[in-house]
């Protein structure tokens, strides 16, 4: 069974820094896209930044320059690193990837279960 565990998530004063990590666990023949996503209290999930296999990235405007996104495809694991963090930024944020795993018919997106950042004022 193949999963996302996120991991790097916590509580962080204005202007502080943090790293998330995400690792993929189980039969994993290949990993396309990565990212991650964020959702606040009563908003809609969004991309936050994404990297394809071979290293492009992109990002939101509001974390452009703060924020960096970058992948270990030997590890199949994607880190997103956090700096000048804003109250903003509060929010659970979520592992993604799009991957073609032992069982299934071709690539499939993947999910991790989340990790709650929240910066305070």
């Amino acid at each position: 069974q193949v999963q996302l565990v996120e991991s790097g998530g916590g509580l962080v004063q204005a202007g502080g820094s943090l790293r998330l990590s995400c690792a993929a666990s189980g039969s994993i023949f290949s990993i396309n896209g990565m990212g991650w996503y964020r959702q606040a209290p009563g908003k809609s999930r969004e991309l936050v930044a994404a990297i394809t296999h071979g290293g492009d990235t992109n990002y939101a405007d509001s974390v452009k320059v703060r924020f960096t996104i970058s992948r270990d495809n030997a590890k199949n694991a994607v880190y997103l690193e956090m700096n000048s963090l804003k109250p903003e930024d509060t929010a659970v944020y979520y592992c993604n990837a799009v991957l073609w795993a032992a069982g299934t018919a071709g690539y499939l997106e993947v999910w991790g279960q989340g990790t709650l950042v929240t910066v305070s004022s």
